[in-house]
């Protein structure tokens, strides 16, 4: 069994709703962190070294990050060499979810993460046309 570590890691108080929120739907989240960044005077590199005390070489760690350009993100560039270290920036709901519910009898691969952020872009959906589209097609069924 992967003993996998979960990372959210934001600007201010994302990571926290975030982990909250996963919380809520999953219940479990003993696996989780969560880096609130720039809420204190905590340097951003000291909560992400506090963070990964407890990894080991052989455990698996997902790191999601709010913005590709930010600078909490930018902060886990030098820990991107270690094996089983994975870090996906631009996160929502959906992505957390799915990879946090993975089964943890293998570490996780390339495309399973490629899936997971594929399908969580297709949750992002502007309503206005998706209730426009279904209106039309309630038409077209009349």
């Amino acid at each position: 069994m992967v003993k996998r570590k979960i990372i959210i890691a934001s600007h201010n108080k994302l990571a926290f709703g975030m982990k909250e929120t996963l919380g809520y739907i999953t219940g479990d989240v003993s696996h989780v962190v969560e880096i609130s960044a720039y809420l204190d005077n905590t340097p951003v590199d000291e909560a992400i070294e506090a963070s990964l005390a407890d990894v080991s070489a052989d455990d698996e760690v997902i790191i999601l990050t709010d913005l590709l350009g930010g600078s909490v993100n930018q902060a886990f560039f030098p820990y991107l060499n270690r094996e089983h270290f994975h870090v996906i920036t631009g996160m929502n709901l959906p992505v957390l979810m799915s990879l946090a519910l993975q089964p943890t009898n293998t570490y996780l691969d390339a495309p399973t993460i490629h899936q997971a952020i594929a399908e969580a872009r297709e949750q992002l959906i502007y309503v206005n046309d998706f209730v426009a589209a279904m209106a039309v097609d309630d038409d077209d069924d009349e």
